[in-house]
């Protein structure tokens, strides 16, 4: 049997990709590192079994081609797996005492009456107004909104992945999703996010630290979930493709990022991508055409160089809106890297695949959560300003559909370098097309829930942080300066051990330094915080920080006391 020279290298990137780069990397080390030991330890049947299939098929590559493997498989996985099914997210292992604290100590024990309800659900529907910043989240929209055949997607809450539950679906399309989602055959259907009162977490609201590790797992549970639902999706080696260094056109998003951050730090969407998208909103989504109507040829070639040339002096006011439009779909197109990027574009196309638009869904959640973080951000920036197209469709004739088959050829771009093409390889450009297109459709329709991380995920993040290191995760340098300050003169007032169900939150940067809380079932972040708020102050947000987590930013909505008893030792911090 021959086996193509590319396939160890195609498994060993996704061995890589999931964390187990040492499993196949250089190491004969009999000794499994802490990270790969850590990642192993949280997987289901299911998702180890997936692992192990892809490091047979490593092993098998390389003894095809005369090459001794890495590691045999069976000194990978050397735990029985009879519990890994019935496996608990949340681990009672000992939490390691935390260390001494040096906060300022000024005390005041908040107890709220319990007569305020939880917080009602959110209905996801197409916004007039967005932020000002693509790369900020999308405004929480009113409760009172209506969308027809509205449905909570309540599979964010489970706390077992996606293909834990789709066994069913394989054997007769009757998992619980398909007849939860599916079961009258609808055709407008809307997924609505859950409650944030249950303590949802967006991508945006983790370190990096922890959404490194989230995408070890994501990348695994996706591979799993996919082979569950008998879709095959295949891994493509990027194509070489030259790069520019200067300019905005065919320069790659790190690269133009990398300048950005000299003028504006911490930017996450590149500055010239969030201008443009503002020029289009600010004159283009009443135009009747946007982004569908071309603009002129000569005059687009014009406007490409005079913005390579030195776009933050650029004067956008001439710019008509077909320009701007083609401008934009111009930017994506040169990406050196494609947004969805070479490595994960077969997979978008595998989604179709699925039958179900629910499951279809939770693999495109899983999925873009494996996209580099600029891509990701970029990407979210493009289909918050694409829905607030859709959502002037009375005005400008450009619909969901119609939105969707304008953007495809763009997002998902195929070089071709030969101009002869057969009527056959014409025709898969075009269900490629139409398919592009479906997918384009749910990303708009429903990312909200895209950018929202279901619990299951979470919670196998939090165990592998465990896992990994049985004492607190020690504070970045930047939140230790912060919590150092103005504590040396107040160490007369540290206070004792907090009784069950009682916080001490940190502010530093407020004149009320530090504060008690007792928990109660409806105290939230907002309460928390609110407590610290003043006119002059900027927003301000809670975090939790160490214990089994590194850094997560909470929602305001979130339930305090359920964070409290999933990770009890950790730091409540307040800044912005």
């Amino acid at each position: 049997m021959f086996f193509p020279p590319a396939e160890a290298e195609l498994e060993e990137a996704w061995l890589t990709e999931a964390g187990l780069s040492s499993l196949v990397v250089g190491s004969s080390s009999t000794e499994t590192p802490p990270v790969v030991e850590a990642v192993l330890s949280t997987l289901t049947r299911q998702q180890a079994a997936t692992v192990r299939k892809r490091l047979d098929n490593y092993n098998e590559t390389l003894r095809k081609r005369n090459r001794q493997p890495i590691r045999d498989v069976r000194d990978v996985f050397t735990e029985p797996e009879a519990d890994s099914t019935d496996h608990n997210p949340f681990p009672t292992q000992q939490h390691p005492e935390p260390p001494p604290r040096r906060y300022h100590t000024t005390t005041k024990t908040i107890r709220r009456s319990t007569n305020r309800g939880r917080s009602t659900l959110p209905v996801f529907v197409f916004e007039d107004q967005l932020p000002e910043d693509p790369s900020s989240p999308a405004p929480t929209p009113s409760p009172s909104s209506v969308v027809s055949r509205l449905r909570c997607a309540d599979w964010l809450l489970r706390d077992t992945p996606y293909s834990e539950g789709v066994v069913e679906h394989k054997r007769g399309e009757t998992c619980r999703d398909c007849i939860r989602f599916h079961g009258d055959e609808s055709s407008d259907l809307q997924f609505a996010p859950a409650s944030p009162s249950h303590g949802l977490t967006c991508t945006d609201d983790l370190s990096s630290r922890d959404l490194t590790r989230l995408g070890f797992i994501a990348h695994i549970e996706l591979s799993t979930f996919l082979l569950a639902l008998g879709v095959q999706s295949k891994r493509s080696r990027p194509p070489h493709r030259r790069t520019r260094d200067s300019g905005v056109f065919g320069v790659s998003l790190n690269s133009l990022l990398d300048n950005d951050r000299k003028r504006f730090p911490g930017v996450k969407v590149p500055v010239f991508f969030q201008k443009l998208l503002g020029v289009l909103e600010q004159s283009g989504l009443q135009t009747e055409g946007i982004l569908r109507v071309p603009g002129s040829a000569a005059r687009l070639k014009l406007l490409r160089r005079e913005l390579d040339r030195c776009w933050c002096t650029f004067d956008w006011t001439d710019v008509r809106p077909a320009d701007a439009g083609g401008l934009l779909k111009l930017f994506i197109r040169e990406l050196p890297t494609p947004l969805l990027t070479h490595t994960h574009l077969s997979t978008f196309c595998s989604v179709l695949g699925v039958s179900s638009e629910a499951h279809q869904v939770q693999a495109l959640q899983l999925l873009l959560l494996l996209l580099p973080e600029a891509h990701r951000n970029t990407l979210r920036a493009l289909l918050l300003f694409l829905r607030k197209v859709v959502s002037h469709q009375d005005h400008n004739r450009m619909s969901l559909w119609n939105v969707s088959m304008v953007m495809a050829p763009n997002l998902f771009t195929r070089h071709n370098h030969r101009n002869k093409r057969s009527i056959t390889k014409q025709k898969e450009e075009m269900e490629e097309a139409m398919g592009g297109a479906r997918l384009i459709g749910l990303m708009i329709r429903h990312q909200d829930l895209l950018w929202t991380l279901p619990r299951f995920l979470l919670a196998q993040v939090r165990q592998m942080n465990q896992a990994s290191s049985q004492r607190q995760f020690n504070l970045s340098r930047t939140t230790s300066r912060l919590l150092r300050r103005k504590n040396d003169k107040n160490d007369r007032n540290l206070v004792g051990e907090l009784s069950e169900g009682v916080i001490r939150v940190h502010a530093p940067l407020h004149t009320k330094v530090s504060m008690a809380i007792q928990l109660d079932e409806q105290t939230t972040a907002r309460d928390v915080t609110t407590r610290f708020q003043s006119e002059s102050s900027p927003t301000q947000h809670l975090y939790e920080v160490g214990g089994n987590i590194y850094e997560r930013r909470l929602q305001p909505d979130c339930c305090l006391l359920d964070v409290y008893r999933v990770n009890p030792r950790c730091d409540w911090l307040i800044k912005p």
